[in-house]
């Protein structure tokens, strides 16, 4: 029963879009109108508003980290097994993607992952970032650094940790992200993709 309540909670939780909280907080248009239409940090960062991009990007990180360090904290008072946090770590990133507060329509799952990262282990989170920020700064491109952190990720947990329950969760989550950004896949092998920190006209231009 414990399994269940907790991975319902969060999914839940994961379908709390920090994007569009955001961009009605600090009053501008909704990330689905504008852009990749996709509600997450680098989307909202192109309205030119880097605060309600830096929030988005805090709380969908921190909702991610949150759903699986209290499954780790409370595993042993719940009698969970590693399986549960697993479940857990899917279902807080599942609700991310297809939030059902927000009709399905979720972003893709970056900050949310490295939350889920961070939660399962801060080595494994840290390497993972550290992975992401350098292929930003290289390139410029924000979705290139996705793809290669979420591709180096399972290969991390393995190195520190070995086959566990937990690294099935990091492959399926990783392999989701992976698919999600198959539109910038091919914008970047035909060379239209956006670089990261570029303003869109339209955000300025779209209505609450």
């Amino acid at each position: 029963m414990n399994t269940v309540w907790m991975t319902v909670a969060a999914y839940l939780l994961g379908s709390i879009s920090f994007a569009v909280i955001s961009s009605k907080l600090f009053g501008i248009a909704d990330p689905r109108t504008y852009g990749s239409k996709n509600p997450g940090a680098t989307n909202v960062l192109r309205s030119g508003n880097k605060a309600a991009a830096v929030v988005t990007l805090i709380g969908d990180c921190v909702k991610g980290w949150l759903a699986v360090w209290l499954a780790v904290r409370f595993q042993e008072q719940l009698q969970i097994g590693d399986g549960t946090i697993a479940l857990v770590a899917i279902a807080v990133f599942l609700g991310h993607l297809w939030p059902v507060f927000f009709r399905f329509v979720g972003g893709k799952g970056v900050a949310t992952a490295l939350g889920v990262l961070l939660g399962l282990n801060p080595w494994l989170g840290l390497a993972t970032l550290v992975t992401w920020l350098a292929v930003a700064f290289a390139f410029r491109y924000s979705s290139l650094a996705a793809l290669v952190a979420a591709l180096f990720a399972p290969f991390y947990y393995g190195l520190l940790f070995g086959f566990e329950p937990q690294l099935a969760a990091v492959f399926i989550m990783c392999v989701l992200l992976i698919f999600r950004h198959r539109k910038n896949i091919s914008n970047l092998i035909a060379g239209k993709e956006s670089r990261f920190g570029s303003k869109n006209k339209d955000a300025a231009k779209a209505k609450k």
